[in-house]
């Protein structure tokens, strides 16, 4: 389950008050469904919508979940949910470590821990928060932090140097790399486009969505196209004795190469989760 974490390229929110949509989005292509108790659910239906996400992963259905946050009257309520379960715990607004290995010491083993960084402080500390026991790797709450700081969600300049900082972040402490936050318009392909090219120019290697229609793309975007995989491969190929070597004009030395074979085992990867 972890490695399904780790190398997943989309994760599909669904409603935990909205149980008739789970299997909807089980069958939507996402590489994970996150059952969401937080945002997505209005106080008074969160027991209701624990009841239902209880009901699904008790039925032996993957999901990953994201509960409230630490601090809110719902938090120990949703981990009594989701321990048992889960393939990963979701934490929204992540920015103390101590909390997320609390957090992991709870949870099976397995289970793995996705902080979704989404405050200053969260950015700021991201290193903290990426190495903290459990941690698969972060995502980005974009639209929080940009309310945070006073600034339009949907400016991709003014949100760079925050999502630079986890991709950073996550390097630094082996974890895999970041999930970039939602593109909330459902009617511009465009913007989506746009905002998948530019997370993955800075490093990013999967997205959060919103709705089932965004999946396709996203996996699309975070997949190596057959440009990357013939580069990789004769790359590979023309310095198999590890040698620096030159491949159209470039230099490959030990640098490329490593990107060559991640480029090859991530296809890899995506053709045998097709084949399964």
């Amino acid at each position: 389950m972890t490695e399904t974490i780790a190398t997943a390229r989309s994760f599909l929110f669904v409603p935990g008050d909205r149980p008739e949509r789970f299997a909807k989005a089980a069958a939507s292509g996402a590489d994970v469904v996150v059952l969401d108790l937080e945002d997505a659910v209005a106080p008074a239906d969160k027991p209701a919508a624990r009841e239902h996400v209880r009901a699904w992963l008790d039925r032996g259905n993957q999901a990953a979940v994201r509960v409230n946050a630490h601090g809110t009257p719902w938090y120990d309520d949703d981990l009594a949910v989701v321990g048992g379960g889960a393939v990963a715990v979701m934490v929204p607004k992540a920015g103390d470590p101590a909390t997320l290995e609390t957090l992991a010491r709870s949870l099976r083993g397995g289970t793995g821990i996705v902080p979704l960084i989404e405050t200053a402080a969260g950015v700021v500390g991201a290193t903290a928060v990426c190495a903290a026991t459990g941690v698969i790797r972060p995502a980005f709450g974009s639209v929080d932090l940009a309310a945070q700081l006073g600034v339009d969600h949907r400016s991709f300049d003014a949100l760079a140097a925050a999502r630079s900082a986890l991709v950073l972040a996550a390097a630094a402490t082996g974890r895999a790399a970041p999930i970039d936050g939602v593109t909330t318009t459902l009617t511009d392909d465009t913007a989506l486009q746009s905002d998948i090219g530019r997370a993955a120019a800075l490093g990013f290697t999967a997205k959060l969505c919103i709705h089932p229609r965004q999946v396709s793309a996203v996996n699309t975007g975070f997949s190596p196209t057959a440009e990357d995989i013939a580069w990789a491969r004769a790359v590979v190929e023309g310095a198999e004795d590890g040698s620096v070597t030159v491949h159209n004009g470039q230099m490959v030395d030990r640098p490329v190469l490593l990107r060559a074979h991640a480029i090859l085992a991530r296809a890899r990867r995506e053709d045998g989760a097709r084949q399964g």
